[in-house]
């Protein structure tokens, strides 16, 4: 009841402060902007109260609070009066107008879920513009598939498939928490974290990775020593180096040409490969570790 209350009493007050003439609003800009006087700015910005209001019932469908909405809105039009430059011949109104609605979406993205969605100027669109683009697409045609109209949006505001499907379903669910229980077959409750999938990679093939990774490891190191002194250090610059030498700095190091360098490498692979072929598994003993 205090809130409805406070929201009339906003309202009634934005709806009370007199319109500018464009003469008045360039005098009172240039006096902010060349005299720092404040009550000048504060002006400006009570005149534009009501662009604040109309804008904050435009976003009352994300359901918060209209008083919060006004509020944020109010901070981005004294930020807007407070950069505002008289001498681009432009009305106050068209430049607050983007300062005081990017301050309500940027309240409402922080506040809307507990979840933290993108902030990337394409997931802003794809967040505020989900809903109207998905209701005009079904009112056009009514049997478009989900996955039609996920697509259409996608296309239309340069976003992929997956981030519209993501973001739906966003907008579609409540918040939950991970730990409530999800009934099983047998009536015992199983958390929702349980249930998450993990782009991990599994235990299980961590170990194996590990263990194959140690062995290759200790197979290399011994097929490294048929090598000779040369070839060992072309192999380790060119193979095994996070970032690899080129034929063209090995050649001005050793004093040999590039194409030289090329021919002793090849001759060092082959001699590796020999060596590996033992460890090898039957189907792909030629190949390679690196």
């Amino acid at each position: 009841m205090k809130a409805m209350s406070a929201d009339r009493h906003i309202i009634k007050y934005a709806m009370a402060q007199p319109y500018l003439e464009r003469e008045e609003e360039l005098d009172l800009a240039i006096r902010w902007k060349d005299h720092n006087d404040q009550g000048a700015r504060n002006r400006i910005a009570q005149a534009h109260m009501r662009l604040v209001i109309a804008m904050a019932a435009k976003f009352r469908g994300f359901g918060l609070p209209l008083n919060d909405l006004i509020q944020e809105g109010y901070i981005g039009l004294l930020e807007a009066a407070a950069r505002f430059d008289p001498g681009r011949e432009v009305r106050f109104s068209t430049y607050a107008g983007w300062w005081i609605r990017a301050s309500m979406q940027d309240y409402i993205l922080r506040n809307w879920s507990i979840v933290r969605g993108g902030t990337s100027s394409s997931q802003k669109a794809l967040f505020f513009n989900l809903r109207r683009l998905r209701a005009k697409l079904a009112q056009g045609d009514n049997r478009l598939s989900d996955q039609a109209i996920h697509q259409e949006i996608a296309s239309a505001l340069g976003v992929s498939l997956a981030d519209v499907q993501s973001m739906d379903a966003r907008l579609t669910s409540n918040d939950t928490s991970l730990q409530t229980p999800v009934a099983g077959r047998n009536g015992e409750g199983t958390e929702q974290l349980e249930m998450l999938e993990s782009n991990e990679i599994a235990p299980d093939e961590q170990v194996t990775s590990i263990i194959d990774g140690e062995r290759w490891k200790g197979w290399l190191t011994s097929a490294m020593g048929s090598l000779n002194e040369r070839e060992t250090r072309i192999i380790k610059a060119r193979r095994l180096a996070e970032e690899g030498a080129t034929l063209e700095e090995l050649g001005a190091e050793l004093g040999i040409s590039k194409e030289r360098v090329r021919q002793i490498e090849t001759r060092a692979m082959e001699k590796l490969k020999q060596a590996l072929a033992p460890y090898a598994p039957a189907e792909g003993r030629t190949e390679m570790a690196f």
